[in-house]
């Protein structure tokens, strides 16, 4: 157990930023699930800037790698343009 208050402190802050980067990275994964089952062009291609913002940003708070960002937004604005 911690010894100080300090790392007391931590502990409840790293599961607090631990359970919100869980929220959003599922949250994120529905969206990409929701794009990927829609069979609607104009539906998809109206869904596809939204979902890729959520990406980036999970990329940028570095909850996701980079690389990861990149070839998921790849491979949906693919799928997304073969409609």
């Amino acid at each position: 157990m911690a010894n100080h208050k300090s790392a007391l402190k931590r502990i409840r802050r790293n599961e607090a930023v631990r359970l919100r980067n869980r929220y959003q990275h599922k949250t994120v994964r529905n969206a990409i699930k929701k794009l990927r089952n829609e069979e609607d062009k104009k539906a998809a291609e109206a869904l596809l800037p939204t979902v890729v913002g959520m990406i980036d940003k999970l990329a940028k708070k570095n909850i996701i790698h980079s690389n990861k960002a990149a070839n998921l937004k790849s491979k949906l604005m693919t799928q997304v343009a073969a409609m």
